[in-house]
């Protein structure tokens, strides 16, 4: 039996299979960046289990992460969203979501790209830490901390260093997985 990072154990089998397939996986795509800084926002104060059910429920509601769809969506679609029982119906998270799709562009028109945007924030390289235990792995670093307030300087919404840092962990800009997990030496093989 593989051995895994321990937040991953006993749950359900989408939850290891994400932890399996894409956690800690480089990104370099602003679409999926797009969809997990909706869905980290969209997790803030909640688990990730709660956002992974319903994750098909997002991607219908915010036109498959598409950016300049979701940019473009007006106060019905707004309204829509609110009572959509497939996705989180907060209104400070629905709304951010538009809000960060409009500025998520902009960046993109700025750097060329999100990607390149994000990932300049660690050199362009992944930080690959060496954790035991879980309880060594950060909720925010130093990284998240100004990624964080640069994103809020540009008008970002729910991009607190916790969920940057979440972030950070899911496209792999970090390798968090524990040392004794079967993904953390995969992955430094994917380099």
């Amino acid at each position: 039996m593989k051995k895994r990072c321990d937040w991953c154990e006993n749950t359900f089998d989408e939850y290891v299979e994400y932890h399996d397939k894409e956690w800690g996986v480089t990104v370099h795509d602003d679409k999926i960046q797009f969809e997990f800084l909706i869905l980290e926002g969209a997790q803030a104060g909640l688990s990730w289990s709660t956002i992974l059910k319903r994750r098909e429920g997002y991607r219908e509601a915010f036109a498959n992460f598409d950016v300049e769809k979701v940019a473009r969506f007006d106060e019905a679609k707004i309204q829509e969203l609110l009572n959509n029982p497939a996705i989180i119906r907060n209104k400070l998270k629905v709304r951010s979501a538009v809000t960060n799709a409009q500025n998520f562009i902009e960046l993109k028109d700025r750097y060329g790209s999100f990607d390149d945007y994000i990932w300049s924030f660690v050199d362009g390289e992944p930080v690959v830490n060496h954790w035991t235990s879980m309880s060594d792995v950060p909720a925010t670093t130093e990284i998240s901390d100004k990624l964080a307030k640069d994103l809020k300087k540009r008008g970002f919404k729910f991009v607190g260093s916790t969920i940057m840092y979440a972030h950070m962990q899911a496209v792999g800009m970090v390798n968090d997985h524990l040392v004794s997990c079967f993904r953390h030496k995969e992955i430094i093989n994917m380099h």
